[in-house]
């Protein structure tokens, strides 16, 4: 069933460096499909994902209800999935449907490792983006299971194969499909896509809705 205008809602979160016109095509598809789409942008490397999370999930959240929406989902996209996981460890969303993560560094994210001894790279990720290394203390590791209904697209095609070689197994060229992956998950899915253009491709937009209907995955 595609979602009621009024009732349901989805909350989009870009990920980092990016804006909200990298969701705008998963945006349209959603509105088609008769949800409510609250799609904010937000300065990704100007703070570090705490406040982040604090300032553009409520703002979301306000002109969704405002709607007249009752059951609020969210779909991310990389580093938006880690601000919805912290978000969370403050406050509840009532009324939460279910999550869909678009290539989530869950458990971190080797580059940030590899390349954040290099002021270029600090200057470029901001705070938030040097939050995202795989120790076992950074702040994705240290979110703890997911506690609301949610499922994971991860992608294996790598768009620049040097990113690729520099994370072990399989990867989008960012984000392992292991390290995608976070205790409390219901699903994980994994489809050839790339990290920067996961959230355009019609499959994972077909699935997405599914899993934002019914709480699963479609079957292939």
């Amino acid at each position: 069933m595609k979602g009621d205008g009024r009732r349901q809602g989805v909350l989009l979160l870009h990920g980092l460096a990016r804006s909200r016109y990298s969701m705008i095509l998963l945006e349209r598809y959603l509105l088609a499909r008769g949800y409510r789409v609250a799609n904010p942008g937000y300065p990704s490397r100007q703070e570090e994902i705490a406040p982040l999370a604090h300032r553009v999930i409520p703002q979301g959240l306000a002109q969704l209800r405002q709607a007249g929406v009752e059951t609020i989902h969210a779909v991310t996209h990389s580093m938006g999935g880690i601000l919805l996981r912290r978000y969370w460890q403050d406050r509840q969303i009532p009324g939460f449907g279910h999550a869909v993560m678009l290539a989530p560094p869950n458990r971190g994210c080797e580059l940030v490792d590899h390349f954040s001894r290099y002021r270029w790279f600090r200057l470029w990720a901001g705070p938030a983006g040097c939050q995202l290394g795989t120790a076992s203390d950074s702040l994705p590791n240290a979110l703890g299971p997911v506690p609301f209904s949610t499922g994971i697209i991860a992608g294996n095609e790598p768009i620049i194969p040097f990113f690729g070689h520099l994370i072990p197994g399989e990867n989008d060229g960012k984000v392992s499909v292991a390290r995608a992956r976070v205790e409390g998950m219901k699903e994980l899915l994994v489809l050839p896509c790339s990290h920067p253009f996961i959230m355009n491709h019609r499959a994972v937009w077909a699935q997405t809705a599914h899993f934002l209907e019914h709480g699963c995955f479609c079957p292939s």
